[in-house]
């Protein structure tokens, strides 16, 4: 539910940049609206030659000698500050790190089940840390945990990279596994799919029908042609004889 303004009592975000009257310098170094370096003028000069195109004197480079000041649309500059600003934050990727703790004796239903939340984790493209936890007399066998951890990399080779290889740690032995760029790519996809479509699917390749080839006709020769084998014409009935008029 969204706070009232007069009752919500956070603090504003404050906007430190010093702007027309605000700026209190003797002189600065001016730049002009199209990016144009104007020189070294009085502050009252430079104010204004922003007054004059009805923009704002604005100090972009507080900290030079003497400060530089730009003029520009105060508004549109923040404006379009605050798109880059969003644009970039968008295209951030927050990296999440996933655990997931084994045993090194562990049976074979509870490995398939921790093994199908580490791929449910990779495909929501984090990465994860696989614990193998030894207890007591387990200690003695670490080769059992290294075994088992690179059974899980074997297995997941198409889904996950190695990032760390096997590294004991006290009581406990290690292994970072990260997406591999395959299944970044097939989840990219699927993304692409999703937002745009099934048109967006890729095409598959329809393999052109096979063609039968014409078979080859021999013309027999008429000098070998047996008389016996062209079926005899059929005769005409005779038309029966008309009766005597006598």
């Amino acid at each position: 539910m969204a706070v009232p303004k007069r009752f919500d009592r956070r603090m504003p975000d404050r906007d430190d940049t010093r702007i027309n009257e605000r700026i209190r310098v003797s002189e600065v170094r001016l730049i002009g609206p199209d990016g144009e370096q104007i020189g070294v003028l009085k502050i009252s000069d430079a104010l204004d030659y922003a007054q004059e195109r009805d923009l704002d004197l604005v100090e972009v480079a507080p900290d030079a000698v003497p400060p530089v000041c730009r003029v520009l649309d105060y508004s549109k500059y923040k404006y379009e500050q605050a798109q880059k600003l969003k644009a970039a934050r968008k295209h951030q990727q927050t990296i999440v790190i996933r655990e997931i703790k084994f045993r090194p004796k562990i049976a074979q239903h509870d490995y398939d089940t921790k093994v199908g939340h580490v791929t449910r984790f990779l495909r929501h493209k984090d990465k994860v840390k696989i614990t193998i936890m030894f207890r007591g007399r387990e200690m003695a066998h670490p080769d059992r945990g290294r075994a088992l951890l690179e059974r899980i990399a074997e297995q997941l080779h198409e889904l996950a990279v190695v990032e760390q290889t096997p590294l004991q740690d006290g009581r406990n032995m290690t292994m970072m596994i990260a997406p591999s760029k395959g299944l970044m790519a097939e989840l990219a996809n699927e993304e692409r799919i999703a937002k745009n479509g099934d048109s967006a699917a890729p095409i598959e390749e329809v393999a052109p029908e096979a063609v039968a080839e014409p078979e080859s006709v021999v013309e027999a020769d008429p000098s070998d042609t047996d008389d016996s084998a062209v079926p005899a014409e059929s005769e005409a009935p005779e038309e029966p004889a008309a009766p005597d008029s006598d």
